[in-house]
């Protein structure tokens, strides 16, 4: 089992903080995201989605879709038949919603509130499942990735997009500067929940980094398991198959 850290206490339902948390956020997500990432948050979306788009998938599941940034860019660049988009914020699905109108792509996406860890979806229903920076938020990881799994069908690939940490003197000491003091600082003055930003920190911390998290992966059930990083480590792309 990997450690469960949680946005705002110790007690409490993780699920129910973090669902807490992105909803406080929701409004400031995406301009949060271009500012601490300088941008490469995007570059890192449009290059998982092109291995994704190898295989050809015409139904495709989002896990925490949150604002629905993958799928709008899974819908431009793979062209499905249809995106299931799920998360547990509320909040963050509105503003979602409202991108999906403006860019004409309701047909195409649909977003609904939904627990990753208990799926409403029938077994072997999607071609493939995507999530980014989401796996880190589950309360069970194990029973999150194993519900992704569930719902793909034989030989679908299940993509996970998440935060790691680079292992290279000096950039690693920068990484974990910027994590820990500059990005919870621009966060304070940015989002009325600061404690969110903290979060981040200590999530991207306690998660299970390459070989460990594909172990886990395994474990669960995947099949040709593989990591790539991106950006000398700062964020890697992890690949299962059912």
């Amino acid at each position: 089992m990997s450690k469960v850290v949680k946005p705002y206490q110790e007690k409490g339902s993780k699920k129910e903080q973090v669902s807490n948390m992105f909803n406080n956020i929701a409004n400031k997500y995406d301009l949060l995201n271009r500012v601490l990432s300088l941008g490469i948050d995007k570059i890192w979306r449009k290059r998982a989605i092109n291995i994704l788009k190898e295989s050809n998938p015409k139904r495709i599941l989002d896990v925490a879709t949150g604002t629905a940034d993958v799928a709008i860019s899974t819908a431009g660049i793979i062209h499905p038949e249809s995106i299931v988009g799920i998360d547990i914020s509320s909040e963050m699905l509105s503003v979602g919603k409202k991108k999906i109108k403006k860019l004409g792509l309701e047909d195409t996406i649909k977003l609904n509130l939904g627990d990753s860890e208990a799926l409403e979806f029938e077994d072997n229903y999607f071609d493939a499942a995507t999530v980014a920076f989401g796996v880190r938020n589950f309360e069970n990881l194990e029973k999150g990735i194993g519900e992704m799994l569930r719902v793909v069908k034989k030989g679908g690939t299940v993509l996970i997009l998440e935060f790691s940490k680079p292992n290279t003197f000096p950039f690693k000491q920068i990484f974990q500067f910027y994590f820990k003091f500059i990005l919870p600082f621009i966060g304070r003055f940015t989002s009325k929940d600061p404690k969110a930003y903290k979060y981040l920190f200590d999530s991207v911390q306690a998660f299970p980094q390459g070989e460990e998290f594909i172990s886990i992966m395994q474990s669960v059930g995947y099949n040709n398991c593989r990591q790539i990083k991106l950006s000398l480590g700062i964020c890697s792309i992890y690949l299962g198959t059912k």
